[in-house]
């Protein structure tokens, strides 16, 4: 079977956690490492420790809102593989050595649970990982505001050997989720590299100078990285997508 042939086998966690509320999973634990980064970086201990408290009595209450244990414990294992893997991204796309507030969240929000919350915790958390298909919308959702986050960080910055690094960057993350995701990654890659376009046509960014440079390279890299089939099928459909943005947001054609 061919990539473009490829389809995932349907997610068997959709029956707890349905694919709006994996969304929402992945965008709450976004928002949630943006705060505790702040707080790490840019508060004191004090109003550190009031904040991660405020963050995980919401995220705890947004997890018992689930109809049974089962469904409370999988939107658990998403906040936390979704910040995990926030923090990691970032510690290695700018060398962070701890973020204080991140550890306090996590282990916070696990110490409540009980023998039992804690295995169900457990066992979901690894189910994640199991299958690609497992979650898939929770990991689109979450993968498409890493990569964005990332592109952005390169083209904000004004130094040009910063901005190519975390370029490249960017680059090896999406060339290893082909790899991680041997079916559904170069969709994710697609994804990415059609919102890149969007937001430049969109919002005129990277239109010269040193964001220019820094997507150029980082097309350039994937394009030359990935296999000749991937590379078709990604290119591609990304083309598709923007094609479709175009359309849609000059709205419907006048017939007189």
């Amino acid at each position: 079977m061919s990539a473009s042939e490829s389809v995932l086998p349907p997610d068997r966690l959709a029956p707890l956690v349905d694919a709006d509320t994996q969304r929402q999973a992945a965008r709450l634990a976004q928002g949630a490492f943006a705060r505790v980064f702040r707080l790490s970086v840019a508060e004191t201990e004090r109003v550190r420790h009031k904040g991660v408290e405020e963050l995980r009595a919401e995220l705890s209450q947004w997890a018992a809102s689930a109809a049974d244990g089962e469904a409370r414990a999988l939107r658990l294992a998403l906040l936390l593989t979704g910040m995990d893997q926030w923090g990691l991204a970032w510690s290695q796309a700018f060398g962070l050595v701890a973020i204080p507030g991140l550890s306090e969240l996590v282990g916070a929000l696990r110490t409540g649970l009980d023998a039992t919350q804690e295995a169900r915790f457990l066992r979901h958390f690894e189910d994640l990982g199991a299958a690609e298909e497992n979650a898939i919308d929770f990991k689109v959702e979450l993968r498409r505001g890493l990569h964005l986050a990332l592109w952005h960080s390169s083209i904000a910055t004004e130094s040009r050997d910063e901005a190519l690094r975390l370029a490249g960057h960017l680059g090896s993350q999406l060339l290893a989720l082909t790899r991680a995701m041997p079916v559904a990654g170069w969709r994710l890659v697609a994804d990415a590299l059609a919102f890149i376009q969007i937001r430049c046509l969109a919002d005129g960014l990277a239109a010269e100078g040193v964001g220019q440079e820094a997507t150029q390279a980082l097309f350039g890299a994937l394009a030359r990285e990935l296999p000749a089939e991937q590379r078709d099928l990604v290119m591609a459909h990304a083309a598709r997508a923007v094609i479709a943005w175009q359309q849609a947001s000059r709205g419907p054609t006048q017939v007189h």
